[in-house]
């Protein structure tokens, strides 16, 4: 096979990976985060909690575009100032610059596109290439859904049966809420991705130029979408389910020491 062909051969482990490093990041944020400070995150001018780790909760749930813990009944459409502070938010969030890094070095281990060459150009070309397809999405996004009045933010099921919830956490991926919470194919988020699967052509080289390839970096960007929906419905639970275990482990722990403080006490 030769070097252009496989330079235009679909690469899933790249993104596999990329993934799972993403979704590894989500379980330590949970892990060693408030539950409480998720629950803050109901919307963009929420108190937010000051506090390092309530600082990389709000980042990882801004990054994952989910409304905190809210529940689908709990819907309450955005104002247009509640949008844009969400928009600056995540063209600023320090977790989107990380993935893009992490992808970049994933594309310079695999050397693609082959033209840019290895070394820190051709690691700068691939870091600017994400950063570049990622703002134009997320820009093309937000100014569909204000013009349609779209919301893709994610909001919980409140389901309680396991694929019923798989169902809707993959139904989310590209479905948006319009103002009375009707549900609709958003046109925001599908245009978005589109706009930077295409767009991005326009500076890509040869062997990655084509709409092919575009169509490709498309249909990747919404299975992913769809993927990190299941994602987003069951990370609160796995965030209680940890949260009731360190607090039941602290409560143990705070028993023991008094039992044994009273056992030398009675020495």
């Amino acid at each position: 096979m030769r070097l252009d062909e496989r330079a235009r051969k679909p690469d899933f482990g790249g993104y596999t990976a990329m993934n799972k490093s993403i979704c590894r990041l989500a379980m330590f944020v949970l892990v060693f985060g408030p539950l409480g400070a998720a629950q803050n995150q109901s919307s963009a001018g929420a108190k937010q909690d000051p506090s390092p780790v309530g600082k990389g909760v709000d980042y990882l749930l801004n990054y994952l575009n989910m409304a905190g813990t809210m529940k689908a009944r709990d819907f309450c459409p955005l104002t247009q100032r509640e949008r844009a502070q969400l928009y600056m938010k995540t063209m600023a969030n320090p977790l989107g610059y990380i993935k893009a890094g992490f992808s970049a070095g994933i594309d310079q281990w695999k050397d693609k596109p082959p033209e840019w060459e290895q070394g820190a150009s051709g690691y700068g070309k691939r870091f600017a290439n994400i950063v570049g397809q990622y703002s134009i999405q997320r820009t093309v996004t937000f100014g569909l859904a204000s013009a349609l009045h779209e919301d893709n933010r994610y909001f919980n099921s409140g389901k309680k049966s396991l694929w019923p919830r798989a169902g809707y956490a993959i139904a989310s991926g590209i479905l948006a809420r319009h103002d009375d919470g009707s549900w609709h194919v958003s046109i925001s988020q599908v245009g978005g991705v589109a706009a930077g699967a295409f767009l991005s052509r326009t500076w890509q080289p040869t062997s990655q130029h084509s709409a092919g390839d575009g169509a490709v970096s498309f249909g990747i960007s919404m299975a992913s979408n769809m993927g990190f929906s299941v994602v987003k419905e069951f990370l609160p639970d796995l965030g209680r389910a940890i949260s009731k275990k360190r607090s039941h482990d602290r409560t143990e722990l705070q028993r023991e020491r008094s039992r044994t403080e009273g056992v030398s006490a009675g020495w």
